[in-house]
């Protein structure tokens, strides 16, 4: 028995067609759009690419590339199958591609649902990446005149004023590390061999951040250097006043914006799905209806068309016992090779 039938008569199978039609259409738009969020989610991790661990991948934006041309080109030629579907000397060349048209439908719904997943689950990996590069990026500050590293004082810099954050946790991973170049300290001051000479690392190491941590809309100015010391500002308290830094981790505020972006490109691609969906049960009931006409001739006969041929549990029965077959004839093909590779040899 058919789950779940409907009548059609010319009129509903036309007014059917149109409407799968302009959904396959408006399906090819929201392939373009889930490119162009792969492409978008691909350039932003390359931009800020020195700020993560070398290990960060690029799965998930080339796969949402690869998902956004699939839907572009699935639902163009859906589309043109739909519109041939009212002229029935046109809708015949189609009719023996059309199983394998829907089946490939399917799997382009499970793939769609397997991307969104990834999306969602990004964060997790990104997390890790995120506080990696961080740490590296904070530790690589200084080093102005090390090849390869020469512009990241610049991005770190850039990056916190752009995210409003400071260093890779909060602002104290910057008391933790010489983010001054050896090139602009005097050695024979009595304050550098200090600072230097009271650590096992010989840093100079120091109660202050970069400028680019400031917060512009503090009142005060900024308070970079000496930033526990009470008695080097006036009126100054660092346990009871409000510091005017920026308090939030870099680490937190990239793994808001990029956990953001992906939790709106993975409900995206959820709704593609939906719509994809939609237009696949449209298109089998299409099929279905031009399949059963009472009358193949004549094009204004009543037809029936149908979800699934068989109810859920035939369908299910039929595919593994297809299944069951298929397998039965390669295994025994498979032995075969095997053994006569076996006796070959000896």
């Amino acid at each position: 028995m058919a789950l779940l039938t409907v009548k059609f008569d010319l009129k509903k199978r036309v007014k059917l067609a149109q409407t799968v039609w302009f959904m396959y259409w408006f399906a090819v738009m929201a392939g373009v759009l889930v490119f162009s969020m792969g492409l978008f989610f691909k350039i932003e991790l390359r931009k800020r690419s020195e700020l993560m661990d070398n290990s960060e991948s690029h799965l998930v934006p080339n796969l949402l590339i690869l998902m956004g041309l699939l839907v572009c080109a699935v639902n163009a030629l859906g589309g043109k199958i739909c519109y041939d579907s009212l002229d029935p000397s046109k809708f015949s060349r189609w009719k023996s591609l059309l199983g394998a048209f829907l089946s490939g439908c399917v799997a382009l719904n499970g793939l769609l649902l397997f991307t969104a997943l990834l999306c969602f689950l990004t964060r997790i990996p990104l997390q890790f990446t995120l506080a990696e590069g961080l740490r590296n990026a904070v530790r690589f500050y200084k080093d102005t005149d090390t090849p390869g590293r020469c512009y990241m004082k610049r991005t770190v810099d850039l990056m916190q004023m752009e995210f409003r954050c400071c260093g890779s946790r909060d602002f104290r991973d910057w008391f933790e590390i010489q983010w001054v170049s050896n090139r602009y300290l005097d050695f024979s001051a009595k304050e550098v061999k200090d600072r230097i000479g009271s650590n096992v690392d010989s840093q100079y190491l120091m109660d202050g951040v970069p400028f680019s941590c400031c917060n512009p809309s503090s009142p005060r100015p900024c308070i970079q250097f000496h930033m526990t010391n009470n008695s080097a500002h006036y009126s100054y308290d660092h346990y009871t006043e409000e510091l005017n830094v920026w308090r939030r981790g870099c680490s937190e505020a990239l793994l808001s914006y990029y956990g953001g972006m992906m939790n709106t490109i993975g409900a995206l691609v959820i709704l593609v799905t939906l719509l994809e969906v939609g237009v696949t049960i449209g298109l089998q009931y299409i099929q279905s209806s031009l399949a059963s006409l009472a009358n193949p001739e004549d094009p204004e006969s009543e037809s029936e068309g149908w979800l699934l041929e068989k109810s859920v549990s035939e369908t299910f029965t039929d595919i593994t016992a297809k299944m069951n077959v298929s397998s039965s004839f390669e295994i025994p093909a498979l032995t075969r090779v095997m053994f006569k590779g076996i006796f070959q040899d000896v």
